[in-house]
């Protein structure tokens, strides 16, 4: 059995009953990053082994946790926050669990875009999650693909490219569509600022430097 383990992005209050005891029983947890999870199992008391799973070595682990998984062993992958494979590893061995016949089964829990698209004030009924941008190929083709798109847009983007990802938003989407930039989700200093993409950008411009993780939502084209 495989579990997907959705780790808190911020309070570490936000995971549930279950998740902790997915964790507490199983045989080996892989963590995206051992010294920010380590800092969540110490907080609920759990000591199951830990060894590291992430992008730089995932492609050369997987075959040999498939066949741990194959020969009887329990697996919870984690994430330095949110959900396993939202922008985050995990796709690589949920493909191949799943092509080696084994149950995989996903807990419900933190994610960082519902949150940031929930309370955004913009309409969700219709929306798209791109994740991060492409950093160089690739990446003006998709903003001009992004132009023509008719939902509300979820991007995640780092601090350091905040304002140049906004920026580049108000070209090709126009400075007025609506915007709502979360960042420091649950967090003491969580912050959420709505108004128009240049009404963002200029806030956040002014504003200078930036910490934590950030979800950008922006608002589909008025009628």
């Amino acid at each position: 059995m495989l579990y997907l383990v959705p780790s808190p992005i911020g309070n570490l209050g936000d995971i549930t009953y279950r998740a902790v005891e997915v964790l507490r029983t199983a045989d080996l947890i892989l963590a995206e990053d051992t010294r920010t999870s380590a800092v969540l199992l110490r907080h609920y008391g759990i000591g199951q082994p830990l060894t590291a799973y992430h992008q730089h070595n995932e492609h050369r682990i997987v075959d040999g946790l498939v066949e741990q998984l194959k020969a009887g062993k329990t697996m919870a992958l984690l994430t330095d926050a949110g959900t396993p494979g939202v922008s985050d590893p995990g796709f690589l061995l949920v493909r191949a669990a799943v092509r080696a016949d084994i149950q995989v089964t996903c807990l419900p829990g933190a994610t960082a875009f519902v949150p940031a698209l929930v309370n955004s004030g913009i309409p969700m009924n219709r929306f798209v999650f791109e994740g991060f941008l492409p950093l160089k190929k690739g990446r003006q083709t998709l903003l001009k693909q992004l132009a023509e798109e008719s939902r509300t847009l979820v991007l995640y983007e780092s601090p350091l490219r905040l304002l140049k990802t906004l920026a580049e938003l108000i070209t090709w989407l126009g400075a007025d569509r609506p915007c709502c930039v979360s960042r420091e989700l649950t967090k003491l200093f969580e912050e959420n600022r709505r108004g128009t993409l240049q009404e963002v950008h200029d806030y956040f411009r002014e504003k200078g430097s930036v910490k934590g993780e950030i979800v950008i939502v922006v608002g589909p084209p008025a009628p």
